[in-house]
Order: C-alpha cells, then structure tokens, then sequence
C-alpha cells in the first residue's frame, strides 16, 4: 500500500535552473515560479537570509557581513551548497512535501555541461527533496517548449542565449544532430557594457545598472531611431558619483565581440548540418530563444549572416521552461536521465 501511495500524490516539476533566473513549472499549471538566481548570506556563518527578487535587491547594496551572490555560472552550479539552499527554497514555493507525496523533479542543463556538473545539479535537486530527477539538454527543452517539430523527420533549430550560456542545436526525429554551448550570454552582455562605460568614461556602474542599459537601449542591429540612456555611477578617477548620457551606438559597439561569437557558434553548427537537414532550414529558418533573443535587432544580425530565416519565440524567456512542462508529460520519450 505505501508503494502505491506515491503514485497517488506525486508532485511534478521542471526547472530552468538558469544562471541569471530560474523558473519553475508546475504540472496542470503552468509556470508558477520566475526568480532570479541569487542568494543573500551572512559571510560569518554563509547562512541565507534572501532568496530570489529579494535577494537580487541586495545586489551592490550589502553592507560588510552580507554578501548578495550567484550560485550559478556559465549555466553550471558555481556554490554546491548555496544552490541547494536556492533550490530548496524555490521547490518549497510551489510544491509542499509530506510523507506520502512523491516528488519528480525534470531539469534542464547546458548541452556541453561535464559529468560531474550534471551531477552536481541532480545532487543538489535530491538534497533539495525530490525524490526523482531527469535531466534534458536545455536546446531539447528550448526547442520543445517553442513548438518545434523536433519530432518530425525534418531539420529544426534552435538557438537558446541564456544568462550563462547559448546553446545552438540541429534537431530532427526527437534527438540532437549536431549542438554546440558556448559560455557567452546575458552575463557577458553585461559585462561587456560594464567595462566599456568604465574605459570609455571612467565610470564604475553596478552590475543591476549593465543590465537595466541593456535592456533599455541595448541592440545587436542599427535602430531606426537611436536612443540615449542617463548612466549613473562613481567616477574611478575622483571617487564620486557621476552621470553621464549612453547611446545606444555605443551599447551595440560594446557588445559586439559577444554577438559576434554567437553568430560564429550558428555558423559553425550549420556547417556541420547535413545537406538534407540544411535544406530544411532555408524554408524552417532559426528559432530563437532565452533571454537575449529579445535584444533588439539581434533576429536581423543573425539572419543577414547566414542568409536563412530567423524568427523569436513567442515568450523565449519561458521556452526553457515550458518545455520541461512538456516533457513532465512523457519524459520517457525524450530521453531524459
């Protein structure tokens, strides 16, 4: 009788456990949870005392005995135990543990994530309380969740740019032909921004402040109407605080070393496409997803560099996500471990 009680209260979940924010699907529900990935601790003890948007709040803000941080990096746990915490807390959201609940957890990880972190991941999902992990490569779960008919004896692609990582996949008859990660994302988008304001200006900016101009007047393509953002932040020169007005020229400028090394993984996959799946495409085009399918223009660079249609998901930032919704559904069918 107790072996047949967890079938009769099973609580199922996926996850996109992703570098910049995590998701989570509930099954018959849909997406319940959208969080950013970030912990607050107490350095003396590393005990959390914020999770999520409350955390992220704290991001360059902690006074000398808490530390606002990301468990994750390049799409990979970075803090085994922190993780756990952050995982904990998001599964205790929206899924309740009891004696007599079973709980299945499906998550999805970077294609060319090693062993050991896939390991690290499920590990950190057991400790957290499931009792049930599958794991999927994030372009399979991206490429479902947007619709694709990865199943069909057709060629699909899809591109996923993460807040860690873009991954780039050729998919045909439920399974991957060809994928490559690159560890280029929002992250370095970021980054990227952050270092051209402090070498062009002098000008330090916090991390929440790259991503608020990149969000705000970011764009891969040139626009019709540029636009201007006021900056503010501390001169590195003088020590005091500083404003300035950024273009959005200078944005694309800075971040167009990252564009450009997407724009080489696309090119480097389709090369390696066979010619039957790469006919496919011209007609199909390229999916994009995650949450830099949604800098402006960047559906036009990457279109004018291979020459094949490119289109944005409906909603990429919830494709990941989604799709492990869909696999909850019949994870055997798409492999997961």
């Amino acid at each position: 009788m107790l072996k047949r009680l967890p079938g009769l209260f099973t609580h199922a979940i996926g996850i996109d456990l992703g570098t910049a924010n995590t998701l989570v699907f509930l099954k018959d529900r849909g997406v319940v949870l959208r969080e950013p990935s970030v912990v607050a601790i107490r350095t003396s003890t590393r005990k959390p005392i914020a999770v999520g948007n409350d955390a992220k709040m704290m991001l360059g803000r902690t006074p000398g005995d808490i530390l606002a941080l990301r468990p994750m990096k390049d799409g990979v746990i970075a803090d085994f135990e922190i993780s756990e915490h952050m995982l904990r807390y998001f599964i205790g959201k929206v899924a309740k543990k009891s004696l007599f609940t079973n709980l299945v957890v499906v998550i999805a990880v970077p294609y060319g994530i090693t062993a050991v972190e896939k390991r690290a991941v499920m590990d950190s999902a057991y400790r957290a309380g499931a009792d049930d992990v599958i794991t999927i490569p994030e372009p399979v779960a991206s490429a479902i969740g947007v619709g694709l008919p990865v199943e069909e004896p057709a060629g699909s692609m899809i591109v996923d740019i993460g807040g860690g990582t873009t991954e780039v996949a050729i998919l045909s008859l439920g399974g991957i032909v060809h994928a490559r990660s690159i560890r280029v994302g929002g992250d370095e988008f970021d980054n990227a921004i952050t270092n051209y304001v402090k070498r062009s200006y002098n000008l330090i900016i916090g991390e929440r402040t790259a991503e608020e101009i990149k969000i705000k007047i970011g764009s891969a393509y040139p626009l019709e109407q540029e636009m201007t953002m006021e900056v503010k932040g501390r001169d590195s020169v003088t020590g005091l605080p500083r404003q300035l007005h950024l273009t959005s020229q200078e944005v694309r400028e800075s971040m167009m070393d990252n564009l450009n090394a997407i724009i080489d993984a696309v090119k480097a996959a389709l090369e390696r496409c066979p010619p039957q799946l790469a006919a496919d495409l011209v007609d199909r085009g390229i999916a994009l997803a995650g949450g830099g399918a949604l800098i402006r223009g960047i559906d036009r660079l990457i279109s004018e560099a291979t020459g094949l249609p490119v289109f944005v998901a409906e909603d990429p930032l919830c494709a990941v996500v989604n799709g492990t919704g869909k696999i909850l559904s019949n994870s055997s069918r798409w492999g997961g471990e």
